[in-house]
């Protein structure tokens, strides 16, 4: 008992540490999982391809998605498909990171936006609009005209992770 008085005796005296939170943003750790983001490819084209195994994966049946054709003329990934619907449940979601984990592409990832915030149910519902990153310097937004042939793989050449 002595020794728990003590502790709450030393830490009476130490300054409080407090941040001003809206003006400050507190950082966040490198393995983070906050909101999610819809990845992109430097030439703009997306990097889901709607094969949906991320909500295969996803415990809390969070994520529905819905894939459509690719064309030539009317190009969103580099595959054969791409999700034409990505909607993410974030009232389900419990961020858990198997969807990060279940993509082939790497193209749905947890960021470090921890600000969310809902008023009502529909506005919990992320879609793909939402989600999607905007487009890189350089390249063009989806849907882009390709000629016939370049993209033969859907899934690009995976590297040993870094971390």
């Amino acid at each position: 008992m002595l020794e728990g008085l003590m502790t709450t005796l030393k830490s009476m005296f130490e300054k409080p540490v407090t941040i001003q939170y809206p003006e400050q943003k507190r950082p966040v750790r490198a393995r983070f999982k906050g909101r999610h983001v819809l990845k992109r490819y430097e030439n703009g084209l997306e990097k889901c391809i709607g094969c949906a195994l991320c909500a295969a994966a996803c415990p809390a049946d969070a994520i529905f998605v819905e894939s459509a054709e690719n064309t030539d003329e009317e190009r969103y990934s580099p595959g054969e498909r791409y999700a034409s619907t990505y909607e993410i449940n974030m009232l389900r979601c419990i961020f858990c990171g198997f969807c990060e984990d279940a993509c082939p592409t790497e193209a749905i990832v947890l960021g470090d936006n921890y600000e969310l915030s809902f008023t009502s149910r529909a506005e919990s519902i992320y879609t793909k609009d939402m989600l999607l990153e905007p487009v890189p310097p350089g390249g063009q937004p989806t849907p882009q005209r390709t000629p016939a042939g370049v993209f033969t793989r859907s899934v690009p050449e995976m590297k040993d992770p870094t971390d």
